[in-house]
């Protein structure tokens, strides 16, 4: 079974016109993946990103995601989800600038319900795979952009996840982080069978890829 299928998967948005985002996507992803989406500007990269996680609600069609159509979900059932089965990781970071390393991370395992003991020893192992351990307690203003999106990573991933989706995840990064962080989760997806799903316009990202998904006007044209 797939871990995400999608099926006639659509979103239209109004303005005027009706301008279709995403339009009648079929789509699987296996378990253990690790595949780039791209396309230009405008061909719904982020819009899949966002159906596939069950961030934004589809038009039309399905999404299933590890046997679970989330597509029709309640606003409380999809949050549980999302929070038990998607790791994202977003081209702002947007980690919790007031937080340390350390607590941006644990965050997830608190909402999780985990005790003190238990997110010490998660936090702290899945720091070390990101080479971060020695930064835990280091305030988020005091890390680099690099390090940041590192952070960001971790946090995607220390719940253990079925996927993560990345959208854009290196877009505010020099090339040398930003080559970094992709052999990151691409070492992440083979030592530890994380599925991974990144939008992108790098090709510095797309070349580290195993599998290419691409869009144009909402629609696959090539994979």
């Amino acid at each position: 079974m797939a871990l995400i299928e999608t099926f006639e998967l659509c979103k239209y948005y109004e303005n005027g016109t009706i301008v279709k985002a995403i339009d009648g996507i079929n789509l699987k992803i296996e378990k253990r993946e690790f595949t780039s989406i791209v396309g230009p500007s405008g061909s719904g990269k982020t819009t899949l990103l966002n159906l596939l996680g069950g961030i934004d609600r589809p038009t039309k069609g399905k999404v299933i995601l590890d046997g679970i159509e989330i597509s029709s979900l309640s606003e409380r059932r999809l949050s549980e989800l999302r929070l038990r089965k998607i790791g994202f990781v977003f081209q702002s970071f947007n980690l919790i600038p007031v937080l340390t390393a350390f607590e941006n991370v644990e965050f997830v395992l608190i909402l999780r319900g985990f005790s003190k003991k238990e997110r010490r020893e998660k936090v702290m192992k899945v720091l070390k795979d990101v080479g971060l351990e020695k930064l835990a307690d280091r305030p988020l203003t005091k890390l680099s952009g690099g390090e940041q999106q590192r952070v960001a990573v971790a946090r995607a991933i220390v719940g253990e996840p079925k996927i993560v989706l990345a959208d854009e995840p290196t877009a505010n990064l020099d090339s040398e982080n930003a080559i970094a962080l992709v052999e990151l989760m691409k070492k992440l997806n083979e030592e530890k069978g994380i599925t991974f799903i990144l939008s992108t316009h790098d090709n510095r990202v797309v070349e580290r890829t195993k599998r290419i998904i691409k869009l144009v006007d909402g629609k696959i044209i090539q994979s």
